[in-house]
């Protein structure tokens, strides 16, 4: 049985840190996994004709760790665009309290140790 759609999105403190984690947790796993990926294919090359059967191979994970890091960028630029956005509303309910602040620079950190 599928599962079923969700009609309504509630934004609030948990439910932004939620998405946020996981889009961090998926690009950091899949830059990860091919990372590993190209170093066992590089061990496995012993000659030099071995690099025409790997290449490929290389290429792809290499478009993937390129991909996985430009999320991340793209995940910062709409960070700094909420923050801004939040920052020079006046008057109105913030969306993003301390504690989300927080958690959002703690992922960032986590990007910059990597």
């Amino acid at each position: 049985m599928p599962r079923p759609k969700k009609k309504k999105i509630d934004i609030n403190h948990d439910s932004v840190v939620s998405l946020l984690q996981e889009i961090y947790n998926e690009c950091v796993e899949q830059r990860s996994t091919a990372l590993r990926i190209q170093n066992k294919m590089i061990a496995l090359m012993k000659e030099a004709t071995d690099m025409t059967l790997i290449g490929p191979v290389l290429k792809e994970q290499q478009k993937i760790i390129d991909s996985a890091i430009d999320k991340k960028l793209q995940l910062s630029k709409v960070l700094s665009t909420m923050l801004q956005k939040n920052n020079s509303s006046e008057g109105t309910v913030s969306v993003l309290d301390g504690d989300i602040r927080d958690t959002i620079n703690q992922l960032l950190d986590k990007k910059v140790d990597e």
